[in-house]
């Protein structure tokens, strides 16, 4: 019965964040039987959706529009960004941390990955620093750690 709780919200979401807003306007918040809802988010689309997937941590929406194109929201309904895909792309997936999109071609029977990063700014304006301040830094990110 866990699954089950954990899925039911994620079809919700689902369901609002695609558009198909009249089973979310009908009734802001209810309960059925054993069942309640209420409004977790909206957001207005800019054209049709073909398909939807959601990052398992939450963090990010991914919209394959009917232009070709996978829009990608943060969990505030702001756009990151716009990817974009062939025509013949019907249908998206994620992977769980939103690092790999993949993608569905029925067109031309074609499964296909692209891995996804998300640029962050980090202010350093008042950190103390050593060495010229315009030189080039990377950061590495060691996310394997058990």
């Amino acid at each position: 019965m866990k699954y089950l709780k954990i899925v039911l919200p994620g079809a919700v979401s689902l369901i609002m964040a695609t558009g198909i807003t009249n089973f979310a306007a009908a009734s802001t918040s209810g309960r059925d039987n054993r069942v309640e809802w209420k409004p977790a988010m909206e957001l207005k689309l800019p054209e049709k959706s073909k398909d939807f997937a959601y990052s398992l941590d939450g963090k990010y929406a991914f919209v394959l529009t009917e232009s070709s194109q996978v829009l990608i929201y943060d969990q505030n309904g702001v756009l990151q960004g716009r990817i974009p895909v062939d025509a013949g792309v019907s249908d998206i997936a994620v992977a769980p941390m939103g690092e790999f999109l993949y993608l569905l071609d029925n067109n031309k029977n074609f499964l296909s990955a692209l891995v996804v990063d998300f640029i962050v700014d980090i202010n350093i304006a008042d950190a103390p620093f050593k060495g010229a301040a315009d030189a080039p830094v990377i950061v590495a990110v060691f996310s394997d750690f058990e």
